[in-house]
């Protein structure tokens, strides 16, 4: 397997830190509003990239946090004048409906910033006693000059960010560059430090996270391409500080998703919240899973919904092909697959080791899909349609596509049988009978 890594900007050989396990951190959302479309792009990615992991046999340590504690946060509390852990519990219980409805797990260590504060606060304290940071009138900066590395990720060079730093000068920093670590505050929840009262800088939260949570370094550390600059780049800073190195091996970073080619925001009036997509939400991760990851996606109504007819496709085929084999009751889990379906799953696998090409391993998905159509009309055929099946099965448990087909109960396979001889006698009165009939039981 091979990994783009956006430290290097390199495709690098994949060896994990120990043996047979993956320990991975996707940074996760500060919890003030509803998940937009954008923010579903490494949802999803970075969920198929544990699956694939999974699939091939590796434990896969996957974290993903909640910013619980954050200045929108507070802003969005005295909008709605509630309890700003009111807020962040209602978004958080919200982002997990959302994910899952893009039929992403939400079965991974998940932890609140507030429920890391000694850990957040001896990290800062350790980075003090280093000289690496500094205090000012209860507030903690970062020395980022100290870093000889500093701008490796994002291939940004300090003398060029020094330059486009001093239009906006804070007279307690030593050099306009350097990050917050801990601000002194009277708004909001705040907690006690040795600084005074208050709460951490956003860069500190996921690298302490980490340091407290996996005790050492990780293999990969994921997320949105804006987070590359400032937050990634200064969560390196700080682990290279302490510990000399870079917290992950690899870096992996998804692209920008914007909508009829503009960048989402409120001044466009173009946020689209995954809760209001409606429809068919595979085919929206589908749609998400056609570009490969690194690439910027644009979203249009009209691009969804061809992938959500792609997926009605698909689904139907793989409906249609496994309930042959349940009215001939030959559902095998231990089905071989034969020399055609081989090469189709060698080409998904072979995509998915390079890079994680969803892109390419679609394309297998349809090819499976054209293979299976045609074998559901042959008679004699069952074997390989099983294989099929099985194939199906593999390709949908990699990229979390769910088609919920259910084996028959004998009643719906009589029901079946019945709708099947109507359409072939053309009595199409009763085939529409039954099959609204069918519809009610989710077999057709």
């Amino acid at each position: 397997m091979k990994i783009h890594n956006t430290l290097t900007n390199r495709l690098e050989p994949f060896q994990p830190r120990h043996k047979d396990t993956v320990n991975m951190y996707v940074c996760g959302p500060t919890v003030y509003n509803y998940i937009q479309i954008g923010n579903a792009r490494p949802v999803i990615f970075f969920d198929v990239v544990r699956r694939y992991f999974e699939f091939i046999g590796y434990t896969v340590n996957f974290v993903s946090n909640f910013t619980d504690i954050d200045d929108k946060i507070i802003t969005k509390a005295l909008e709605e004048q509630e309890d700003e852990m009111v807020i962040a519990e209602k978004f958080i219980a919200a982002f997990y409906e959302d994910v899952e409805r893009v039929g992403s797990t939400t079965k991974y260590l998940a932890p609140r910033v507030t429920e890391y504060m000694s850990a957040i606060i001896d990290y800062i304290d350790q980075l003090v006693k280093q000289g690496y940071a500094y205090v000012v009138d209860g507030d903690v900066y970062f020395r980022v000059a100290k870093i000889d590395q500093y701008g490796a990720l994002s291939g940004r060079k300090i003398a060029d960010l020094e330059t486009g730093a001093r239009v906006e000068v804070n007279p307690k920093k030593e050099n306009p560059l350097d990050f917050t670590l801990w601000k002194q505050t009277p708004q909001g929840k705040t907690f006690p430090s040795p600084w005074g009262e208050g709460r951490p800088g956003w860069h500190t939260e996921c690298v302490a996270m980490i340091n407290d949570i996996f005790g050492g370094p990780i293999d990969i550390h994921g997320g949105g391409a804006d987070l590359m600059f400032p937050h990634h780049e200064n969560e390196i800073a700080q682990h290279r500080a302490i510990h000399g190195h870079a917290i992950a091996t690899y870096w992996m970073h998804n692209g920008h998703l914007t909508v009829d080619n503009e960048k989402m925001s409120k001044s466009a009036d173009n946020y689209i919240f995954v809760k209001d997509l409606g429809g068919d939400y595979m085919g929206f991760r589908l749609f998400t899973l056609s570009t490969h990851y690194r690439s910027p996606l644009n979203y249009t109504d009209e691009a969804l919904e061809v992938y959500v007819n792609e997926w009605q496709k698909l689904k139907r085929t793989y409906t249609q092909a496994f309930y042959q084999l349940d009215l001939a009751e030959m559902l095998d889990e231990s089905a071989t697959f034969n020399a055609e379906l081989n090469r189709i799953r060698t080409r998904f696998m072979n995509a998915m080791e390079d890079d994680f090409n969803t892109a390419n391993a679609i394309t297998e998905l349809q090819q499976l899909g054209k293979y299976t159509n045609h074998k559901t009309r042959e008679s004699n055929a069952l074997q390989q349609l099983l294989g099929a099946v099985r194939l199906f099965d593999q390709f949908f448990e990699i990229l979390g596509l769910d088609p919920s087909v259910k084996r028959m109960t004998k009643a719906t396979r009589n029901i079946y049988m019945e709708w099947a001889d109507a359409r072939k006698n053309k009595n199409f009165d009763k085939a529409d009978r039954l099959r609204e009939t069918l519809q009610e039981k989710g077999i057709l």
